[in-house]
C-alpha cells in the first residue's frame, strides 16, 4: 500500500501524497522541490557575522548628510522649539 504522506524536503512537514505544494513552506517543484532531490537543510551565518562589516562593505559605509538635510533638519528643530515655547506661554 502507498504511503499517504510523504516529508517535504525543504520544512520537513508532511505532505499529503498527491498535493501540488507543501501546505506549511509553499515549495513546489516549480520553486526547486522535487521528490529525488534531498536538501540538506538552510545555511544560517556564523555566531562571528558581522553585521556592521557587512553593511560597510555592501552600501559602502555611512552615508553623509547633505546639506539640504543638514539644513532642513535645523529648521525642523529651530520650528520645533518655537512651537514649544509657545505652547508653554499659552500663545499657541
Amino acid at each position: 500500500m502507498e504511503e499517504l504522506t510523504f516529508t517535504c524536503p525543504v520544512c520537513g512537514a508532511d505532505v499529503p501524497r498527491r498535493a501540488k505544494s507543501c501546505p506549511d513552506c509553499g515549495a513546489c517543484e516549480k520553486s526547486g522541490w522535487n521528490r529525488d532531490r534531498h536538501y540538506g537543510g538552510f545555511s544560517l551565518p556564523d555566531n562571528d557575522f558581522d553585521y556592521d562589516e557587512f553593511t560597510a562593505r555592501e552600501f559602502g559605509g555611512r552615508s553623509k548628510q547633505t546639506r539640504s538635510q543638514r539644513f532642513w533638519m535645523i529648521v525642523g528643530i529651530i520650528v520645533a522649539i518655537a512651537m514649544a515655547v509657545l505652547t508653554l506661554r499659552g500663545l499657541w
